[in-house]
């Protein structure tokens, strides 16, 4: 199974990470990834569970011009 994590840049600049089932060897490194992804973007992180232990988390950020 390949481990695959999907970031994706929203139109008003919220990123919407996705992922589907993460193996158990690298579950925890994919959860410090996205962590470390939600909080260099800064903002808050909403997370929301799919059918089959699926992740997604959204982040808004405004960035100055």
């Amino acid at each position: 199974m390949a481990d695959i994590i999907n970031v994706e840049i929203l139109n008003d600049g919220t990123l919407k990470i996705t992922t589907d089932r993460v193996s158990m060897a690298n579950h925890g490194n994919a959860e410090a990834l996205i962590r470390q992804l939600v909080s260099g973007a800064g903002g808050t992180a909403t997370r929301v569970r799919k059918t089959g232990h699926a992740h997604t988390q959204e982040h808004s950020h405004e960035h100055d011009q």
